[in-house]
């Protein structure tokens, strides 16, 4: 159904909740680009732990603004639960992870493209200290 066909009523709804959307996404972007910066060199947090640090969201919602927002903050240190490099950014995030020292696991002989994957275990990081007065 095409917002054109909704009653007026419900367009009005669905125009005030989008509107509503528009103005929380910046905030909830920044925080979690907050976040990002907050990760030291040589750790990771997965998207579902920025979310649940935050309290607000999930893994989908952070990817999103990681996506959109992301370049301007150390973004490769945000990562996926399993640990695989970001697809199509491999090098790149490759280059700051043996930057920062970040802990990787080599990847197999018969890994695709050879390329190796974080070592969550030893990489992941839990906010420390600086987590228990988040807001």
């Amino acid at each position: 159904m095409s917002e054109e066909s909704l009653p007026y009523g419900a367009r009005q709804a669905h125009d005030d909740t989008r509107a509503e959307y528009a103005q929380a996404l910046p905030e909830y972007a920044e925080r979690v680009l907050e976040v990002a910066e907050l990760i030291p060199p040589g750790r990771v947090m997965t998207y579902g732990d920025v979310a649940e640090w935050l309290e607000e969201g999930g893994p989908r919602q952070v990817g999103r603004v990681m996506a959109l927002y992301g370049g301007a903050v150390p973004w490769w240190r945000v990562v996926r639960a399993d640990g695989a490099l970001l697809p199509g950014h491999e090098l790149r995030a490759l280059d700051h992870y043996r930057a920062e020292g970040t802990p990787l696991k080599e990847a197999s002989r018969a890994a695709e493209g050879h390329l190796p994957r974080l070592d969550m275990k030893r990489a992941r990081w839990d906010g420390g200290e600086r987590a228990q007065g988040h807001t």
